[in-house]
C-alpha cells in the first residue's frame, strides 16, 4: 500500500493520518512485547484490534480512490444538438424552446453553456443548433434526453383553433477525455469561412468558422463558437469524434440488447421519447409512462423531477 499517495489525496488524507497513528501504536506495542515477552498474551488482543482497524481504513481509502477515478473518467462536457423536425415553423419555435429549457436547467446546475453553431429562422427558433455544455454530472443528468420530443398545441397564428403536432430531435453526445475512435486525417475535408453574425470585426473579416466533413460517414460538423480558426478546428474535431462514438455506441446497443423493454432508451434520436401537451398542461415521458403538469414551469428549466425519474433503476 502506498500510504504517501493516500496522504497526498485530500479525500483520503484524514484516513491516512489515522492509519499512520495505528501503525505507530502497532510498532510501539510490538517493541514492548520484544522487551518484555511476558506481556505477549496481553498485547496480542490489542495487536489484533489495531490490525483490524488498519484493514478497515485501507479498504475505505482504496474504495474512495476507485470512486474518484470513476468520477474523473465520467464526461464533464457534452454537445447537445437540437433539430426542428416535422411541423415547419412550429417545429423551429419548439426547438428554440427546448434549447432555452436546457440552458436554464444548466444554469441552475452551475454548468456553462456555449452555442457552437446555429441555423436560426427569421421568425425565431432554430432549424438546428449545437450547444456545448460543461460541468460536473452533465452527462449523467442529460444522457436520457436523446430522442424525438413532440409538442401538441394551438399556434398563435392558427385562427381556427386547430391543434398542431410538431417535433424536434435532441441528441446528447459526451466529449470524453479518452476515446477508442481513431480518425484518419486523410478522411477529413476541412473548409473555412467567416462566422457571420454578432461578435465584432474579427468574426466578420476573418475566416474563423470551421466545417469538417468526415468522408467515410458523410458527417459534417461546423464550429463558429471560438474566435480563432485553430480553436474552432479543435472543437469541431472533438464534436466529430463524439458523433462517431455515439453512432458506434448506438450500433452496439442495438446489436446486443436482447430485452429492449427493460431499457429507458437506446439513445437513438429517431425514438419518440416525450410529448409536451399544452392543452392538457402536461409533459409525458413515454419510456417510463410518467407525466408531470405545469408546462410553463418545466419549460423554464425546472426539469429536475423528470431527470430524477429517468435516473431511477428499473426492472
Amino acid at each position: 500500500m502506498n500510504l504517501e499517495s493516500f496522504k497526498a489525496n485530500p479525500k483520503t488524507a484524514y484516513l491516512a493520518q489515522a492509519y499512520e497513528k495505528l501503525v505507530k501504536q502497532e510498532n510501539e506495542t510490538s517493541s514492548l512485547v520484544r522487551q518484555n515477552p511476558s506481556l505477549a498474551e496481553m498485547a496480542e488482543h490489542e495487536l489484533v484490534s489495531i490490525r483490524d482497524q488498519k484493514k478497515v481504513l485501507e479498504l475505505e481509502m482504496e474504495s474512495i480512490v476507485k470512486i474518484n477515478v470513476l468520477e474523473e473518467e465520467k464526461p464533464k462536457e457534452v454537445v447537445m444538438e437540437v433539430r426542428a423536425g416535422a411541423g415547419g415553423v412550429e417545429a423551429a419555435l419548439f426547438a428554440g424552446e427546448l434549447l432555452g429549457m436546457y440552458r436554464k436547467y444548466a444554469e441552475t446546475r452551475g454548468w456553462s453553456t456555449k452555442i457552437v453553431d446555429q441555423s436560426p429562422t427569421d421568425i425565431g427558433g432554430f432549424k438546428e443548433v449545437s450547444l456545448e455544455i460543461r460541468g460536473s454530472g452533465v452527462y449523467d443528468d442529460l444522457r436520457f434526453e436523446t430522442g424525438v420530443h413532440r409538442v401538441q398545441r394551438v399556434p398563435d397564428t392558427e385562427k381556427s383553433g386547430r391543434i398542431h403536432t410538431s417535433t424536434a430531435s435532441v441528441a446528447i453526445m459526451p466529449i470524453r477525455q479518452k476515446t477508442t475512435i481513431e480518425i484518419n486525417p486523410a478522411d477529413l475535408e476541412i473548409e473555412f469561412s467567416r462566422a457571420g453574425g454578432k461578435g465584432g470585426q474579427n468574426v466578420n473579416k476573418v475566416e474563423s468558422a470551421v466545417r469538417i466533413i468526415h468522408k467515410p460517414s458523410g458527417i459534417a460538423v461546423r464550429s463558429t463558437a471560438e474566435r480563432s480558426q485553430s480553436a474552432n478546428r479543435e472543437l469541431a474535431l472533438s464534436i466529430l469524434t463524439a458523433k462517431l462514438e455515439a453512432i458506434d455506441q448506438e450500433q452496439k446497443i442495438k446489436k446486443f440488447a436482447s430485452e429492449r423493454n427493460v431499457q429507458i432508451g437506446t439513445g437513438d434520436r429517431s425514438e419518440k421519447i416525450r410529448t409536451y401537451n399544452f392543452l392538457q398542461d402536461r409533459v409525458t415521458d413515454h419510456r417510463i409512462k410518467q407525466s408531470w403538469h405545469n408546462l410553463p414551469f418545466i419549460l423554464s428549466g425546472k426539469i429536475e423531477p423528470i431527470i430524477e425519474a429517468l435516473r431511477q433503476p428499473r426492472n
